[in-house]
């Protein structure tokens, strides 16, 4: 590396460390760290990136900058009620000081591990996952990321059956590394990678009957089905709920076919849906069930899967590292703030308020759909994961701008561009709720004007 290079590493790394330990900027500063942003996106990310985002106008570039609650600030002091929360992340708000305190004790005696000595809190962190979750779900895998928790899933599968088939539902995003996209079910993501993990069938979410054809066909031709992967609410495909009993028509075909079922809860657990997680209030028990997002408290990023005793094989036994050796899965820090998550989740009961506010906000969606029946589609959704779907794209992105503008933050889905989601945290107040939905109204009216609808 030249001289020059070193020189130009050490001007941004002075800007960027400045950045982290200052607590107020100048005009001059602000400015510059605003362009930076915009040039370093461009030549060193994905200039994509900049064009991609729906949820907001691309005149100015907004800077995150501080947080708290349900809200947070941009560079210049500007507030916005945060409604889409991270697509699900900040179940329990920004940077809740409930959690963040045990985060912070944590890394004042150690943040990661030497990965060779036991470490207490991963044990304690399963212990309580076992103790939370439904039925006989007993031995995790923390994984960092939603995607690397489904491929620990599918690995697991594998490995348990000795067969090879999964069945996934078309339009259901697990992911988007090689084996989650696999299983995912939207054409635009998957189609650049084609042929991906193969001996993956997919069949239409909520349908019973086409997932009996599904299961049969393979049966008929000799193959051989591991398991069945669902979200039980499809989040990314527009919050998409099933029709009741599904999901246990879903576990009975398993169990009648021998075939494992795989839940993915990492957008929908935690509370989000008013219980623990979902599976819970479906009165079923998954083989595996996968979390995340929220999971890390909204300060650590951790993920993982939970599955029931008779996957843990001797084989994976024998072998620790079979399954996988995530370098940072389950670290200390990430673990505090995962239990201390937990510990919020049941002694703030959580669940009720995110029942209960979702509720709320659900009715007052269903009055603005009257109000606006050319505009809006429908409304759907349970406890705080919610989605509104237009008449078509452009109105989506006209609202999501609009809400911005009057400083709220949504935005899309990634599998469908007609629907915007609301996802906010289970500790926003009524008042916020009732300040969205009045500046929803205004925006429908513009965008009523504006569509001459």
């Amino acid at each position: 590396m030249s001289t020059m290079d070193i020189e130009k590493a050490k001007e941004s790394l002075d800007k960027a460390l400045n950045y982290i330990t200052s607590q107020s900027f100048s005009q001059t500063q602000k400015d510059e760290i605003k362009k930076d942003a915009v040039d370093n996106f461009n030549k060193h990310l994905n200039p994509g990136w900049l064009k991609y985002r729906k949820g907001m106008s691309t005149d100015e570039t907004f800077i995150e900058w501080k947080d708290y609650g349900s809200r947070f600030t941009d560079l210049n002091g500007q507030e916005f009620i945060d409604f889409l929360g991270g697509f699900g992340i900040f179940t329990f708000g920004h940077r809740n000081p409930e959690i963040l305190k045990y985060v912070k004790a944590q890394l004042d005696h150690q943040a990661l591990h030497s990965q060779e000595l036991l470490d207490p809190l991963r044990g304690y962190l399963a212990q309580v996952l076992a103790s939370i979750t439904p039925g006989d779900l007993q031995y995790c895998f923390f994984t960092n990321g939603g995607a690397e928790a489904v491929e620990m899933a599918l690995k697991l599968v594998r490995l348990k059956s000795k067969k090879q088939w999964i069945i996934s539902a078309v339009n259901g995003f697990h992911g988007k590394s090689m084996g989650a996209l696999s299983v995912g079910g939207k054409d635009t993501y998957r189609m650049p990678y084609l042929p991906m993990v193969q001996q993956v069938a997919h069949t239409f979410f909520g349908d019973i009957d086409d997932l009996a054809k599904t299961i049969l066909k393979l049966k008929k031709t000799g193959e051989k089905v591991a398991a069945v992967i669902l979200e039980p609410v499809q989040g990314e495909a527009g919050i998409i709920v099933p029709p009741p009993n599904y999901l246990k028509e879903v576990r009975r075909m398993c169990d009648e076919n021998d075939i494992l079922l795989i839940l993915d809860e990492i957008q929908c657990g935690m509370g989000r849906t008013g219980s623990f997680f979902r599976c819970e209030a479906e009165g079923i028990v998954p083989d595996i069930l996968t979390y995340g997002k929220a999971f890390g408290g909204g300060i650590m990023p951790i993920t993982g899967i939970i599955a029931r005793p008779h996957l843990w094989t001797q084989e994976i036994q024998d072998n620790p590292w079979l399954l996988g050796s995530a370098t940072f899965g389950g670290n200390p820090l990430a673990c505090a703030a995962a239990l201390a998550a937990i510990n919020f989740m049941i002694r703030a009961d959580v669940c009720k308020m995110a029942a209960e506010k979702g509720d709320y906000f659900l009715k007052g969606l269903r009055k603005l759909a009257e109000k606006y029946p050319a505009l809006i589609k429908d409304v759907r959704g349970i406890g705080l994961m919610i989605g509104v779907e237009f008449a078509k794209t452009e109105i989506g992105y006209f609202i999501a701008k609009g809400l911005f503008a009057r400083q709220i933050l949504t935005a899309g889905t990634l599998n469908n561009a007609l629907t915007i989601r609301f996802e906010p945290a289970a500790t926003t107040s009524y008042e916020d709720f009732d300040t969205v939905l009045k500046k929803l109204d205004e925006v429908l009216q513009e965008a009523a004007l504006e569509f001459k609808l």
